[in-house]
């Protein structure tokens, strides 16, 4: 049985980036579905950081300022140390760095109920409709046709909408219709383990640790919970990256496969802070996930006509800058506004693009040559390592951020 519903916009995706979309159209007076494969969206995943650019779009934009400072951390410095937890080197964040705007550290799963809420609240209730699998598309005269499968009662309903945004994630529907065969995962050489742990208190509760031994094993922890802060504790999101890939590697690259602090461990086994019990981070964690490290090659071309990409979808990128989350807003918020000044909806997604793709296409390429420059530091000898960090930011700073403004 087929039953078809019609929309100015469909989004598939109720991630970060298909909600802001949402959330930026109906602010330019468009309004969007969102297509939603999980039956249910539950506040899942560990921290992320949000770059001062994207929250500009959030809080100036959206409207979204309170909330987002109830929840989440202010990040101040990035602090850069060795295995012993001695300082390397260290340069301000946010509003500290002279951005009008905060970098704000947040667990991914308490900024997507966020934007959730705010599209069901301005838009209404039936804006995302979850269960509903995209499983194609096609071109009509004057726009697309999305065809998805209701998981809860087997049928198949169709979307008549002017466009059709795929933000559906690292395993795009969109993506692999539009590009089939083409860009596969490209495999950075590193292991990830992600956790969260809660702690009395971490350094002053605004500082994210950058920290490297002579293996090039990485570590980086940041508090990410204005609440917990408020009660005096710190929810610690921590990251391990260690060279090598994966002995069961399948090409699962999901998010939600379980680690365990006994495989972390003996990759850290003789770091040591006198500011932070490794040992003891790793075996109170509630959630630890693990997963390879995986882009893929930047496309020549993201749509075809009233089709587009954004988000992972489009330019999936290492999290070495920690910029995914905050381009798929910045993408969202320049679709948005493409849309609204052009009349023709191919003409707009086209001139989205022209924005965007060579945007994106920087990051992943600096993101890649950052990852390089911090494996080779491993080499370098104690001090110079400090001189070759500073280098090193500067140079990715200049590449992907904007110009901090008073």
């Amino acid at each position: 049985m087929t039953s078809a519903k019609t929309a100015d916009i469909v989004i598939a995706g109720a991630g970060i980036g298909g909600l802001t979309t949402a959330l930026a159209l109906h602010a330019n007076g468009i309004d969007a579905t969102v297509l939603e494969a999980a039956p249910e969206i539950r506040p899942l995943g560990v921290g992320i950081n949000i770059q001062p650019a994207a929250i500009a779009v959030l809080t100036a934009t959206l409207g979204l300022g309170d909330e987002l400072a109830a929840t989440a951390i202010p990040t101040r410095e990035h602090l850069y140390v060795d295995h012993t937890g001695a300082k390397l080197w260290h340069e301000p964040r946010g509003l500290a760095a002279g951005h009008p705007y905060p970098q704000y550290s947040i667990h991914r799963g308490e900024l997507q109920m966020l934007l959730l809420a705010a599209v069901r609240d301005r838009l209404g209730a039936d804006a995302v409709r979850t269960g509903a699998r995209l499983q194609s598309f096609e071109h009509t005269g004057s726009g697309i046709r999305a065809h998805t499968h209701d998981e809860a009662t087997g049928t198949t309903v169709t979307f008549e909408a002017d466009a059709l945004i795929g933000a559906d994630g690292l395993n795009s529907v969109v993506r692999g219709q539009l590009h089939p065969g083409r860009t596969p995962l490209s495999a950075g050489g590193m292991r990830m383990w992600r956790g969260l742990v809660e702690l009395d208190g971490f350094l002053d509760g605004r500082t994210m640790i950058v920290a490297s031994d002579d293996d090039a094993t990485r570590m980086v922890a940041y508090p990410m919970s204005a609440r917990h802060a408020a009660r005096g504790k710190a929810l610690l999101n921590w990251v391990c990256l260690v060279p090598g890939s994966f002995a069961d590697a399948s090409g699962d690259v999901s998010l939600n496969h379980p680690g365990h602090a006994e495989d972390v461990l003996p990759h850290l086994a003789h770091w040591n802070f006198d500011w932070l019990d490794i040992r003891d981070m790793l075996a109170r964690s509630s959630q630890i996930l693990r997963y390879p490290m995986v882009d893929r090659d930047p496309l020549a071309r993201w749509g075809d006509r009233q089709v587009t990409l954004l988000g992972d979808a489009a330019h999936p990128m290492y999290p070495i800058g920690a910029n995914g989350a905050s381009q798929a807003i910045l993408d969202a918020t320049a679709l948005a506004t493409e849309l609204a000044g052009h009349g023709d909806v191919a003409t707009a997604l086209d001139r989205y693009e022209g924005v965007r793709r060579p945007a994106t296409t920087k990051i992943v390429q600096a993101n890649r040559k950052m990852d390089r420059a911090e494996r080779a530091m491993a080499t370098r000898p104690d001090q110079d390592k400090a001189a070759t960090i500073a280098a090193v930011t500067s140079s990715y700073r200049a590449a992907v951020e904007l110009p901090a403004r008073g």
